[in-house]
């Protein structure tokens, strides 16, 4: 019998290894430490610069990759080169696709300021040009000499007319012939009242002028042209002249980016082009109806300066160094930016300073950091970081479209060439999913990092979470904690991963404990954090969570749930099990009852036929049979029908660390020997009676002593584990002093005969060598119980 010592049951924390008495006397350590294996991986994935080498982060929910993974890469990011200013401007060649042109940093809002200012110049000095006198003068030279050509060829058009009795008359720049009657010019009224004899001499007249003086009228169109022509060399002279100097200087200014200056001559060859909207005067009225009727005004000029600003896409003029973005909600807009719309005359719009751009854009040439769940949870947003990563640009047309959203007119700005380690931080769920969804994957994150929900409990880890403690305390500029606190605080972070030698590293759940301990030392009026402030923490935690496990208590308390503590029984045994709520855990006894008889059926699992039972509980209860088969059935096959369920259980039942108790209750059945039920029983059997670990050893064993706590602790009452389960044992202290009166025990056991003999006060028995145990012994008892069931069996 290995019964352990109440020393054997916790593994305290000694205030005497602290060489300090509150944390007001330590330095603030890191916020993430016990992850040795995953900053190795982390800081690597960070350094490798190729292609694909993107940083899956992987762990347990509070472990703190979020803040090592910012911390550590704005770190970096600092070292870094600052990435490129990025702006979209007006496409003059296709309208439709506006052109996205780079800078280095702060290059880009100078280039946006300089703009604006050009256009400002631009409006002045045209205006100014075309206002000047000399512009004028030249003018009205190109308009004399027109004038005077025209009126020689005018005055030989009227020369050649008046031989067919014709006048030449020009009006609005154009040339018709009024027929000459007796001298004078007649109009359609006079026309219609001559002869039929005069009207054939008209026309035939009028057939013979046309002919005559078709040379003359194309010589005068031939000379609206040319006029035109000298006119427009005029504007653009006079255009060039004005915007030569500032055009020049903003050149000058950005001639090392090819693309700008590319820009920049399309834009001056359309000011040359719209020359007239800088200097022609707006119409300064509106007619009356207009007035009255206001959506009858006419449309305003299209104001052409809009085309010449500048959308500032990305700036980085105040970014030191490499950018890194979080965002926990990255939305496919979000991720890659969008083109918005607004509404005119109930018609969508949009040009390309409506572009805004996302995530992606921000963080380009630095790192994004994502959650996976975010990202899984947002359509489209992982095919949008997919495509960005497989093809390295950001492509903003069709966004809309692919949300099912179609919108009319769309723009398809130019791609952005994009250099990003994108970060995501999920648990090891999320990451099986996406390389199981996307065979890609792994091409596109290379490097995962795994974060551990535990950590060694040394004393070089025991001394960062003091360090970890301090700067808690300076962050919230509160309390400092002695050290009676902080032993209270390693003891239940080793307790919360149910390991002696381990700590948690669920640095979030810590967090909660110290300002909770913080919070009550305060209202108590203390100057310092003590064990006592983190004991109430923790108990009022728990007080807040636990009105579940109140009303179960309930039911056991008033026999709703039957559940003995003492006497024997045979076929009854009482196992234990954990009722997980996700906030709250605790341990929860349960009867376990067996019956035999003759048959063939072997062993039933009562859950499993009402379909409440889980897979793994399942292959536990084949185990039971198999341990069966191999001890008993050596010589004559098994002739047995039997029925194991859990009483009162309505919820389901999973996990194997039942199996060995069935196996004890299903021999107990067989052997007519009754079982303690002052002891619980917990521990998974493999098929050759070995003891097995399970989980969550310690809530079990303290809901079985509460349960006899409350109907009075007789002196037996106890608890048998696996021996490998010892190490995992972090009880409560007033379970600790139950066994250390002797009150409560605890067996750890590595073989089920040792159960055997705890549970029915008699061996197990071993085997002789003619293949048959001992008579007066449990597995003697049981081997003869089955061969009379296999004796009746084939006699019938």
């Amino acid at each position: 019998m290995n019964e352990l010592d109440y020393t054997q049951l916790k593994h305290r924390c000694d205030p005497n290894q602290f060489s300090f008495a509150t944390t007001k006397e330590l330095e603030p350590s890191a916020t993430v430490f016990g992850q040795d294996r995953g900053v190795k991986a982390f800081d690597f994935g960070l350094q490798v610069k190729l292609r694909g080498y993107n940083i899956y982060m992987a762990g347990t929910s509070g472990t703190g990759k979020t803040t090592y993974a910012k911390a550590s890469a704005t770190k970096l990011a600092l070292t870094e080169s600052t990435p490129k200013d990025w702006c979209y401007v007006y496409n003059f060649k296709a309208p439709r696709e506006p052109l996205a042109l780079s800078f280095v940093a702060g290059d880009g809002s100078a280039f946006q300021k300089d703009m604006s200012e050009l256009v400002a110049l631009i409006k002045v000095e045209v205006k100014r040009a075309f206002a000047d006198e000399d512009y004028h003068k030249q003018k009205s030279n190109i308009n004399r000499m027109f004038e005077a050509k025209k009126e020689e060829f005018l005055e030989k058009m009227n020369q050649d007319a008046a031989e067919f009795d014709f006048l030449v008359k020009s009006q609005g720049g154009g040339v018709y012939f009024l027929p000459v009657v007796e001298g004078k010019p007649i109009g359609e009224e006079e026309y219609e009242e001559l002869t039929d004899a005069e009207k054939e001499r008209i026309e035939e007249n009028s057939q013979g002028i046309q002919e005559n003086v078709a040379g003359l009228l194309r010589d005068i169109k031939d000379l609206d042209r040319e006029t035109k022509k000298q006119m427009e060399r005029l504007e653009y002279k006079i255009g060039m002249l004005a915007l030569g100097g500032p055009i020049t200087e903003i050149q000058e200014r950005y001639s090392a980016y090819p693309e700008a200056m590319t820009y920049l001559q399309e834009l001056q060859e359309d000011v040359l082009e719209h020359l007239s909207f800088f200097y022609e005067e707006e119409e300064s009225s509106e007619d009356d109806m207009t007035q009255l009727l206001p959506m009858m005004h006419k449309k305003p000029q299209e104001d052409i300066t809009l085309n010449y600003r500048v959308n500032l896409l990305v700036d980085n003029s105040k970014t030191k160094g490499a950018p890194v973005v979080e965002s926990y909600n990255p939305t496919a807009f979000h991720l890659a930016g969008e083109v918005e719309y607004d509404t005119e005359y109930g018609n969508l719009i949009t040009d390309f300073m409506k572009i805004k751009g996302g995530l992606l854009h921000k963080a380009n040439g630095g790192y994004l950091i994502v959650q996976a769940q975010d990202v899984l949870s947002n359509p489209l947003a992982w095919e949008t970081l997919r495509r960005v990563i497989k093809t390295k640009e950001i492509q903003m047309d069709g966004m809309r479209e692919q949300v099912g959203i179609a919108i009319a007119p769309t723009l398809k700005p130019q791609s952005i060439p994009v250099d990003v380690k994108v970060i995501m931080v999920g648990n090891n769920g999320y990451y099986e999913l996406l390389r199981e969804y996307d065979e890609e994957f792994d091409k596109f994150f290379k490097v995962k990092v795994d974060f551990d929900y535990e950590m060694p409990r040394t004393s070089e880890n025991v001394e960062k979470i003091c360090g970890f403690i301090k700067g808690f305390v300076e962050r919230e500029n509160t309390l400092d904690f002695d050290v009676s606190a902080i032993c209270k605080v390693v003891e239940e972070s080793s307790r919360l991963v149910e390991r002696q030698n381990k700590m948690s590293t669920k640095l979030n759940y810590l967090v909660e404990i110290l300002g909770e301990s913080i919070t009550w030392a305060t209202i108590a009026g203390a100057e310092v954090v003590s064990k006592e402030h983190v004991e109430r923490a923790l108990f009022e935690k728990k007080e807040r969570l636990c009105l579940y496990q109140e009303k179960l208590e309930e039911l056991y308390d008033d026999d709703v749930i039957l559940m003995d503590v003492s006497g024997s029984q045979v076929g009854q045994i009482n196992g234990l099990a954990v009722l997980d709520l996700g906030n709250h855990a605790f341990g929860i006894p349960s009867r376990i009852t067996a019956t035999t008889c003759i048959g063939q059926s072997g062993i039933v699992n009562i859950e499993k036929e009402a379909q409440m039972s889980g897979q793994t509980h399942d292959k536990g209860v084949q185990i039971v049979a198999g341990y069966l088969g191999q001890t008993y059935a050596q010589e004559f096959p098994l002739s047995l029908s039997c029925r194991v369920c859990f009483e009162q259980n309505y919820n389901g039942i999973d996990g194997d660390s039942a199996s060995s108790t069935e196996l004890y209750c299903i021999l107990s059945s067989l052997s007519k020997l009754p079982i303690r039920q002052d002891l619980a029983v917990t521990g998974s059997v493999n098929q050759k009676g070995e003891i097995q670990a399970i989980g969550g050893v310690t809530l079990k064993i303290e809901g079985f002593f509460d349960l006899c706590a409350k109907r009075g602790l007789t002196g037996t009452q106890g608890v048998l584990i696996p021996k490998a389960n010892v190490r995992d044992l972090m009880l409560e202290d007033r379970v600790i002093d139950a066994v250390k009166e002797g009150k409560f025990h605890i067996y750890a056991i590595s073989h089920l005969e040792e159960g055997i003999a705890l549970l029915m006060g008699k061996d197990a028995g071993v085997l002789q060598e003619d293949g048959t145990y001992p008579k007066d012994t449990v597995h003697g008892m049981v081997l003869e119980c089955l061969r009379k069931f296999y004796q009746v069996g084939t006699s019938n």
